[in-house]
């Protein structure tokens, strides 16, 4: 089979444990798009953090960011498609996660929003004192988020719910389960990711195979986690990391290396490059 589209997510799948992109990935990626193949990436990340990591691979084709929820344009950041929570549902979001005393915070296009410096948010503040100024991602700490969302039109795009307690999460996604009008997915085993209804990494691969004319056996994505298992079961080949969650590794055709061991290049060079 000739493949022409590889699609990769970042986080436990592109980047090893240190949040880096190895060379070696780096290369094969580089080496592929000379050839021709379309090179993605689809992650759960706010656009602006996905740009960074695609800029540094040479990525040309449209950014999948926030799970899906937004597929935009690299070089002039024009938006392909998007897809936001309602107010209405944001705020029910909101007030379970106050409800359990939950760390939380979410993404609009291009900022993100948190009431406390604290886990992501300190993350992503000092990974900005890396980042040239144009690269730097807009964190905002706000006193409320709730009248933020209710007494602006904001779009949101997604929520992340964060905590090392396990079963509090389970409880957590069961009564978010109860609003109609939204995805809620992992990405660790400590998160919830919460998207408005019907957002997903495999709608969205598919849309973008088919704007570039790519049939679906003619696609390999990789990933690690629950929120990649769409885009795994769209593809013709579907690559499940070593690293990744036992409930990806059942849905995936392939299993590479682990994520520090550069398992994107070695299903690559495998399937693609015959190295």
């Amino acid at each position: 089979m000739e493949y022409k589209l590889v699609v990769t997510d970042m986080d436990g799948t592109l980047l090893n444990s240190q949040g880096k992109v190895p060379e070696e990935n780096k290369e094969i990626l580089t080496k592929l798009q000379d050839k021709g193949v379309h090179v993605a990436v689809a992650t759960g990340r706010i656009y602006t953090s996905a740009r960074v990591f695609a800029k540094y691979i040479g990525v040309k084709t449209p950014i999948i960011a926030c799970n899906g929820a937004i597929v935009r344009e690299i070089d002039n950041n024009e938006p392909l498609y998007e897809s936001y929570l309602n107010k209405e549902d944001s705020l029910k979001i909101i007030d379970i996660c106050r409800k359990h005393n939950v760390y939380y915070h979410f993404y609009t296009e291009d900022t993100f929003y948190a009431e406390s410096m604290a886990r992501s948010a300190l993350k992503y503040s000092e990974w900005n004192e890396t980042l040239d100024e144009e690269d730097r991602i807009d964190l905002k700490i706000i006193e409320d988020s709730y009248e933020l969302i209710n007494d602006s039109d904001e779009k949101i795009f997604k929520f992340i719910v964060i905590d090392e307690d396990v079963d509090l999460l389970k409880g957590i996604r069961k009564e978010l389960s109860e609003i109609p009008g939204i995805e809620c997915s992992k990405s660790y085993y400590n998160n919830l990711e919460i998207m408005n209804k019907g957002v997903e990494k495999g709608k969205a691969v598919k849309n973008l195979a088919d704007s570039l004319g790519v049939k679906r056996e003619e696609v390999i994505c990789i990933g690690d986690n629950e929120n990649d298992i769409s885009m795994i079961k769209y593809a013709g080949l579907g690559v499940a990391m070593g690293n990744a969650e036992e409930i990806v590794k059942k849905t995936a055709d392939y299993i590479t290396e682990v994520n520090d061991k550069n398992g994107v290049a070695e299903v690559l060079k495998k399937f693609i490059c015959k190295m």
